[in-house]
């Protein structure tokens, strides 16, 4: 998902992943009572974001999508935004509303990091019953295009520790390298994730060593295995994929299948799983989609909770296949065109490229009572895709009664390979 350093990507087809020194005072995993990961319709205490430090596109700013969340959070829970310097701070400040810093409602932290996907390296919160907070640290390799070892991945895998630190909480760690992003949680301990993304972030691992270490840092109690994520979520590394007119399209540092871009809990017996319409088929990214959905699909209806029953599922539409052009100084442009592509295609040096958005109604976020969920109508544009933008909101009406639906316009997010569930994370009320 990333617009990295270009320096981060000099092993940009390399996987490993290495055992970590934690700091002694951080390394606390004797706690007699277990801990888990709080469901994100649980209370929140507050909602986490880091604030962006380039652009995936020049003309759409990433820093106006996270202003528009603070905007949209701080009346329903806490926001806490870490930046990573003073000028940034200073910056960020002067863009706030100065009554929701005064009032607290929302923080400022300062931690190093580089990227600002929040969901995949930012703070994991867990507790235990007696109401203790904890950190899962896991292990990351930057979604697969670097390895663990690097200093640029090691400097955002280090940002919980630091958070945990700054907030006097233990951490428990495990070298397991996952994202966020592919954790979907119940409250009842049930973990949906995608196989083809915890695979090949630990290909030394079997899925029942994976399993025992989600047991042991989030507190799971039961699995759903889903295989593929969405098509224009592959890596990016395998080459373009083919668009609806059959041209050749980029993605953009995407994460290979996250979880949250096509299947989620609202509560503890229902799911909302992602669908393609079928008079939609023309497209090939639809087709493919539609394909691995209903691959999922099998799955989830033979899933089980942990009380035996089966879930309830509600199909969520896809958006139409959004693309834009890229070129020579765009921030994803400057790191895929460093790449060696798997299919041995040539990246057409210094000539504008296609790309397509990561761009998914899946990709919402929770928070007490409201749900932030992307929307990508523009005033002259295509009517079919504000039938869309009004089908999903109320898609989420329905499964969320008592919530307040807020549209967020994060398309600027989508062009770097996530949406508005990655660039936050929720921090559970105790």
């Amino acid at each position: 998902m990333r617009t990295f350093s270009l320096g981060l990507l000099c092993t940009a087809l390399c996987c490993a992943c290495q055992p970590k020194n934690k700091p002694k005072e951080l390394a606390s995993e004797t706690d007699p009572s277990p801990f888990r990961q709080h469901a994100e319709y649980e209370p929140n205490e507050a909602v986490w974001l880091l604030w962006p430090q380039m652009d995936h596109l020049a003309s759409m700013p990433n820093a106006q999508v996270t202003l528009k969340i603070i905007e949209a959070l701080q009346a329903h829970t806490k926001v806490k935004l870490v930046v990573p310097n003073d000028s940034i701070e200073t910056l960020a400040k002067s863009k706030i509303n100065a009554k929701w810093l005064e009032n607290k409602r929302v923080q400022v932290f300062q931690f190093p990091y580089q990227e600002f996907w929040a969901r995949d390296m930012g703070p994991a919160f867990v507790v235990n019953e007696q109401g203790k907070l904890a950190m899962a640290d896991f292990n990351f390799n930057a979604w697969e295009y670097t390895q663990a070892s690097d200093p640029v991945a090691q400097k955002d895998e280090k940002l919980d520790e630091r958070i945990a630190a700054k907030l006097g909480i233990p951490v428990l760690s495990t070298n397991l390298i996952t994202e966020g992003g592919n954790h979907e949680v119940s409250s009842k301990g049930v973990l949906m994730l995608s196989e083809v993304v915890a695979k090949g972030r630990n290909p030394e691992m079997s899925r029942a060593q994976m399993e025992a270490e989600y047991r042991r840092v989030l507190g799971v109690k039961k699995f759903i295995w889903l295989q593929q994520g969405l098509y224009e979520d592959d890596h990016t590394f395998n080459g373009p994929i083919k668009g609806p007119r059959g041209e050749k399209l980029y993605t953009v540092l995407t994460t290979n299948g996250h979880t949250d871009e096509m299947a989620r809990f609202v509560n503890d017996s229902t799911i909302l799983l992602a669908s393609v319409d079928s008079s939609d088929l023309s497209d090939p990214i639809n087709q493919e989609n539609a394909r691995r959905l209903s691959e999922n699909l099998k799955i989830l209806r033979k899933a089980r909770n942990v009380d035996g029953k089966p879930f309830k599922i509600v199909p969520m539409p896809l958006p139409k296949t959004i693309t834009s052009n890229m070129k020579p100084g765009d921030g994803v442009y400057e790191v895929i065109r460093t790449f060696v592509y798997k299919d041995e295609s040539a990246f057409p040096q210094g000539q504008p490229v296609k790309v397509v958005a990561a761009a998914s109604y899946l990709n919402f976020l929770v928070a007490n009572d409201a749900v932030l969920v992307p929307y990508y109508f523009q005033p002259g544009g295509d009517l079919a895709v504000k039938k869309l933008d009004e089908a999903a909101q109320k898609v989420l009406k329905s499964v969320f009664p008592k919530k307040k639906i807020i549209p967020i316009n994060a398309l600027a997010i989508n062009f770097g390979g996530g949406g508005i569930h990655c660039i936050t994370i929720n921090e559970p009320k105790l």
